[in-house]
């Protein structure tokens, strides 16, 4: 189905930038033509509650990592229904937007529009107004000083283009994208499954190296989270090894990475499942002055501040960070003595089963989805510790048996981002009138199959949270 795609016989131009040529059948309208704002007000604030994700469009809001737009009450929040299209004004250049599925409350920052004569299928505009080449259209319709302020207003989203292809074609749309994002997600997923497969056999080999298990000779602790450790090592907490513990800090950010030689800040998930990523972070705006202090140098150990209860507490080192990148105020670094400990070891070792236990218990929040630990969870971690050369031993030992597992992952991610990127393309050639899917639609049953993806996109979610301000 992606590899029989043609293009349409008889075409136009026209004068939007994002899409200068569309088939000649189709219709381009204002939105001011087929929609209207709507502000109808909660009386109860007992309806559901909804939020807008960049990644999953308008969604309820129990099933996101989303921490705020807390309220005593909703009394007098904005209502949307089912086929309304939700905008969050201040995120919109963000693609935060999306067609609602449920009827419930927004926040009062968020636009609701409701069709006049149901021109559009809701589910076409939603893959329209969420696709890559419609985001120069909302980016150039949100107004502000800097981009992380835009706001994009009733008058300016109305007068925005939309493309109108002819009822039945837009239902042929929506059926072939149906049926590409499942089998694309079914491909991700697979994927992804292999990844956390190789992930728990990486954390078996780490969890037995920082035990010690190859020592005979043990010794009982009394403990807990940690009932053995080889007699030739310390027994002690965390702080007993550390010089400085510092947290890092939030600007608000521009939405994109960093470029080559601009400042960022890393998100939250830099350091998940043990690895540091340099490229989860968020561009400092223009005119924000950067905190050279917090930049993050080669060695430094990083521990999450806030994440999700299995995440929160996640440790990575950073090796060769590329410059000018910030450390966030959901993360610590951490400063141990380099006589006492080896920090790559310490990173292995926060990330063992007893560590987690005891972070976890630590942990306090008004959700599971969002943790919180205090510098004292960490500082008071019991751990195991074997004298420096023997911590670096380890480290080496772990870095070689793990070597294989490292660059199937990353080569499997990097598969991932392929497929993300392929997905980005067809959307945006589809739902522009750039390739024509209608005889392939007509091929396809009405429901794609379906599929168990067991692997979800927490971690997208949970960087919405953290990063995303709402009302």
């Amino acid at each position: 189905m992606f590899r029989e795609l043609h293009r349409y016989g008889e075409t136009r131009a026209t004068r939007i930038p994002w899409a200068p040529e569309i088939p000649r059948h189709w219709r381009m309208e204002r939105a001011k033509a087929v929609m209207r704002p709507i502000d109808v007000r909660s009386v109860s604030g007992e309806e559901e509650l909804l939020t807008v994700s960049s990644k999953r469009g308008v969604i309820p809001r129990a099933s996101a990592t989303v921490s705020m737009f807390r309220a005593e009450s909703y009394i007098g929040h904005k209502l949307c229904w089912p086929n309304d299209l939700v905008i969050n004004s201040l995120w919109a250049w963000g693609r935060g937007l999306g067609i609602a599925r449920h009827h419930g409350i927004v926040s009062t920052a968020y636009g609701v529009y409701r069709q006049r004569n149901h021109d559009l299928n809701p589910s076409y505009l939603h893959e329209l107004v969420r696709s890559e080449p419609f985001q120069w259209e909302l980016q150039v319709r949100s107004q502000g000083v800097w981009k992380s302020r835009l706001q994009i207003s009733d008058e300016r989203w109305l007068d925005t283009p939309l493309l109108v292809p002819p009822v039945e074609e837009q239902a042929a749309i929506v059926k072939y994208l149906a049926h590409a994002n499942a089998r694309i997600d079914k491909a991700i997923a697979a994927k992804r499954r292999l990844i956390a497969l190789l992930e728990e056999q990486q954390q078996a080999i780490a969890e037995s190296l920082v035990r010690g298990d190859a020592e005979q000779d043990q010794t009982s602790t009394g403990l807990p989270w940690l009932s053995r450790v080889p007699a030739s090592w310390e027994l002690l907490r965390v702080k007993k090894v550390l010089v400085g513990m510092e947290q890092g800090w939030s600007p608000q950010c521009d939405a994109q990475p960093a470029g080559p030689d601009e400042w960022g800040v890393l998100k939250a998930g830099c350091s998940n499942h043990g690895r540091f990523r340099s490229e989860e972070n968020k561009k400092l705006p223009e005119g924000q002055e950067p905190r050279p202090k917090l930049e993050v140098k080669h060695g430094d150990l990083l521990v999450s501040r806030a994440n999700t209860r299995e995440l929160v507490g996640s440790a990575a080192v950073a090796l060769n960070p590329r410059e000018k990148l910030t450390f966030s105020d959901k993360t610590f670094r951490l400063k141990a003595r380099a006589d006492r400990a080896d920090n790559e070891f310490l990173a292995l070792a926060m990330g063992s089963r007893s560590s987690r236990d005891q972070i976890e218990a630590g942990a306090v929040g008004a959700s599971q989805s969002m943790q919180n630990i205090g510098q004292g969870v960490i500082a008071n971690l019991w751990i195991g510790l074997p004298p420096v050369d023997v911590q670096k031993a380890i480290v080496d030992e772990f870095h070689r048996r793990s070597a294989e597992f490292e660059t199937v992952v990353g080569k499997t991610r990097r598969e991932i981002d392929l497929l993300s990127e392929f997905r980005t393309r067809l959307v945006a050639d589809v739902v522009t009138g750039q390739v024509d899917v209608r005889a392939i639609a007509a091929t396809l049953p009405d429901s794609p199959e379906s599929f168990d993806n067991t692997i979800s996109a927490t971690d997208d979610d949970l960087e919405e949270a953290l990063s995303e301000g709402e009302e």
